[in-house]
């Protein structure tokens, strides 16, 4: 989970791809003429790395036994350190860089500072003991600077065999946002690399493992608890997968995997993305559970390929996955032969359009993407490499599939793939830093954005949650909002540019709440920006491409700053209610020059301690999402289970609660506050977001992105985000339809059932012509027509109006 890698494809010059996270490590095995290119993602992290002797073999043999790459492994077999080889690389560097691509210290600040090999993380040099290096003598270390990457370091082919160390390096970050280390992405093209196929780095040591050749089929059996993992070998190569009860099959029984229970008992006819968390038999029993998954479209139970399918479109005689299922199970377990089967048809791109078409595309699949499934029983399982080369599904050339079955005494992390940017390596769903505080009130989360977020908590409950918000205290983990740091002299240029709000008024220790626009007018993102300095500022935000965004308008404009992502250094919770100031102010400790938490303002933050001056660094700001008064903490992520234990020992004494995201959803949408995906998206000005408060375009001179499209909007033509108060107990959804007479007049963007009004209410996007408070409307279900729901127009918030709960 730490160091993602993608194996090539089958084609000459296809590297192997890594990510090396900031802090983190990579060990490379290098042959002769191989080559190395090491870039970084913000063009601010400079590289460290050394080369030794590898012992060949041996290293090898090591590895695999440990279940790792001969390429990538993390432990220190094979390596010596008697001497430095080195002096046998080239680095070849493209030379001169704009400012942006300039470290933010000096070369001599980075040298002498926690950047040195002398002076390493706690997590580096517990990376550098496990490979076995660190005690290498510092002369042995090599560096590239910011300045000189991406470059390219050449093993010659005189060269020996030798093992590559490469480290992102730095310290820990500070709360302000110093010694920040981040990413660095590398590519390792190795010699002879043409025409080849490869495994990812195996999971754990490997109990068992099959290979499906293309248009084939294989059976194995797994017991409970073991580990399924199914892997597309070469990329774009569907997987049909059947399992049965091995216990029922003993007894007489074709008990296998059924997907109206599956769809029935998850509540969804097709997931989109990904598959269905667990599967279930015709008993309404779970037969398997999705742990991880690479890929994140996938066909969650059709049927399986048959004649039928092929001789529909002339090609007679044609393999297909159904009958190789009959003849390999009948022949393996006498399992009776049938003329398709329902299958999970893993990498199978299909999704339902909104009018209902079932559509078919290449796999998303890239080579080495697999789903990691667990056994809840005894199983016969039967994996297939589809033969289907008439169409896209297999993207024309069928290839194999890779199976490997791991011990149930293992334990893999649950995860979900996804990309910022359409090139870049797959990031997997991670743990926040308070995940060890959360698991043990829950077990209910989903993937937001990268991380697990809890969305209710065992024994509360989303309206006891929201209770103790609106009338106590709560707190909330927040960890996977975005949070980025914009240094430099152009720094405030860069983001009076990007952003709506006037930045140039910004004072430093305040916060505020802007838009980020494309050239359209239309929303990217919305968050709140913290002036940290006067040329440093902390952009935090929902959306994890908003950094990249940031980087390629200060590419684009010439500006000298840089823009590096910190979510990863600096997690944070949300402590909101009218007592959060009596649970939080005794914690916090400030020194002379820093604000109280007692008198700290609304949209400002201060920098502390926890419980004293030698305590926890941390910063807390006077914001939250709830429409009650409120404040964010903010900590380094080492530090955030004691933060959360003493917050909470403090709050019991005030009937604190844990905050999902089931409860936080009913607290914004009563304060009006807009979600992304819902109030707003890259087609929506904020002015039909509702936010038009945050276009200061009187006030503010400067140009900024999409002002001119904003310019051209008519106020009287633009749609309006306005609360709906529905004259019924039954609930509405996003997406409804708002109706005025026959014809739609606006949509439901959120809605939720108001304990404090107790009623259902609703945001909604209408026309103007029918946005004025007042108005009564329909809201339109079933088919629109023949069910309605009457509801009134009225001015958002539907909580506090005033918004003086928030400002006391």
């Amino acid at each position: 989970m730490g160091l993602a890698v993608e194996i090539p494809a089958a084609t000459p010059n296809q590297p192997y791809r890594y990510r090396i996270a900031g802090l983190e490590v990579l060990a490379l095995d290098l042959s002769p003429g191989d080559s190395v290119q090491v870039s970084s993602v913000d063009g601010a992290q400079s590289c460290e790395w050394l080369a030794l002797k590898a012992t060949g073999d041996e290293a090898a043999d090591a590895a695999q036994q440990s279940g790792e790459s001969p390429r990538e492994a993390v432990k220190g077999v094979g390596t010596t350190v008697e001497a430095s080889l080195a002096h046998f690389a080239s680095v070849v560097s493209p030379g001169d860089h704009a400012f942006a691509s300039q470290p933010q210290a000096s070369e001599a600040q980075e040298t002498s500072g926690n950047r040195s090999p002398h002076t390493r993380s706690p997590h580096t040099q517990a990376r550098l003991e496990a490979l076995g290096v660190a005690h290498c003598p510092p002369s042995y270390w090599q560096r590239l600077s910011a300045a000189g990457l991406p470059a390219e370091i050449r093993w010659p082919l005189e060269a020996p065999a030798a093992r590559l160390i490469l480290l992102a390096p730095g310290s820990d970050m500070t709360i302000e946002g110093e010694r920040l280390a981040t990413e660095l992405e590398v590519s390792h093209f190795c010699t002879g690399l043409v025409g080849l196929e490869h495994l990812p780095v195996p999971l754990a040591p490997i109990r068992q493992e099959t290979r499906v050749a293309a248009g084939t089929v294989e059976v194995y059996e797994v017991k409970q608890g073991e580990w399924i993992q199914i892997i597309d070998v070469a990329g774009r190569q569907c997987s049909d997968f059947v399992a049965f009860d091995a216990t029922a099959w003993a007894q007489g029984e074709e008990l296998g995997l059924d997907a109206g229970a599956t769809r029935s008992l998850s509540g969804h006819c097709m997931p989109n993305p990904g598959l269905y968390s667990v599967f279930f038999d015709q008993h309404l029993h779970p037969m398997l559970e999705v742990i991880q998954d690479t890929v994140g479209r996938h066909d969650s139970f059709m049927l399986a390929c048959s004649p039928q399918y092929y001789e529909h479109h002339g090609y007679f005689g044609h393999d297909s996955c159904t009958v190789n299922f009959n003849n390999a199970l009948s022949a393996s377990h006498g399992i009776r032969q049938r003329a398709s089967w329902p299958a999970i048809n893993f990498f199978f791109n299909t999704w339902v359009q909104p009018c209902g078409t079932l559509a078919v595309d290449e796999p998303w699949s890239r080579p080495g993407d697999y789903v990691l499934l667990r056994a809840d029983r005894d199983l016969i399982c039967a994996s297939s490499a589809c033969p289907d080369d008439i169409d896209a599904a297999n993207g024309w050339v069928p290839t194999d599939i890779h199976v490997r079955i791991y011990a149930a005494e293992h334990d893999f992390p649950r995860g979900i793939a996804y990309r910022n940017r359409p090139e870049e390596l797959p990031r997997m769903t991670l743990p926040t830093a308070f995940h060890p505080c959360t698991s043990a009130l829950t077990k209910q989360y989903i993937d937001y954005h990268g991380y697990w977020l809890a969305t209710h908590y065992e024994g509360w409950g989303a309206k006891a949650e929201y209770l103790a918000c609106r009338e106590r205290v709560a707190v909330m983990d927040l960890s996977a909002l975005r949070k980025f740091e914009v240094a430099g002299p152009d720094a405030e240029r860069l983001l009076q540019y990007a952003l709506t709000r006037n930045v140039r008024r910004l004072s430093i220790g305040e916060v505020v709440y802007s838009a980020m626009c494309q050239e359209t007018g239309g929303m990217l993102d919305d968050g709140t920006l913290f002036r940290m300095g006067e040329q440093t500022f902390r952009w935090i935000c929902g959306d994890p491409a908003s950094g990249q965004w940031l980087r390629d308008l200060a590419e684009q404009q010439g500006y000298r700053v840089t823009v590096r992502d910190s979510t990863h250094q600096l997690h944070n919770i949300a402590l909101q209610g009218p007592k959060s100031r009596e649970v939080l102010a005794p914690l916090i400790w400030n020194a002379r020059t820093q604000p109280e938490v007692e008198t700290l303002g609304w949209f400002r933050f201060m920098v502390g301690r926890l419980a004293g001056p030698n305590g926890i660094p941390l910063m807390v700001s006077r914001t939250g999402y709830t429409g009650e008064l409120g404040y964010e903490i903010w900590c380094h992520p080492h530090d955030a289970p004691a933060v959360w234990e003493a917050i909470w020992a403090a709050g019991e004494l005030h009937g604190i609660a844990p905050l999902g995201l089931d409860a936080l959803d009913m607290l914004r949408i009563e304060a009006g506050l807009i979600f992304a995906g819902h109030e707003f998206c890259p087609q929506t000005s904020p002015y039909e977001a509702g936010i038009g408060f945050t276009v200061p375009m009187k006030s503010k001179e400067d140009d900024f992105v999409g002002r001119a499209a904003m310019q051209r909007e008519t106020p009287e033509s633009r749609h309006r985000i306005m609360g709906l108060r529905v004259d019924s107990s039954e609930l509405v959804s996003h997406g409804n339809l708002v109706y005025h007479g026959r014809y739609p007049v606006g949509v439901i963007t959120s809605a939720t059932r108001s304990p404090l009004l107790n009623q259902s209410i609703a945001m909604c996007r209408l026309a103007p012509d029918f946005s004025s408070p007042g108005t009564q409307l329909e809201i339109g279900q079933l088919d629109g027509h023949q069910k309605r729901l009457v509801a009134e127009v009225v001015t958002l918030p539907f909580h506090d109006p005033e918004r003086l709960k928030v400002r006391s």
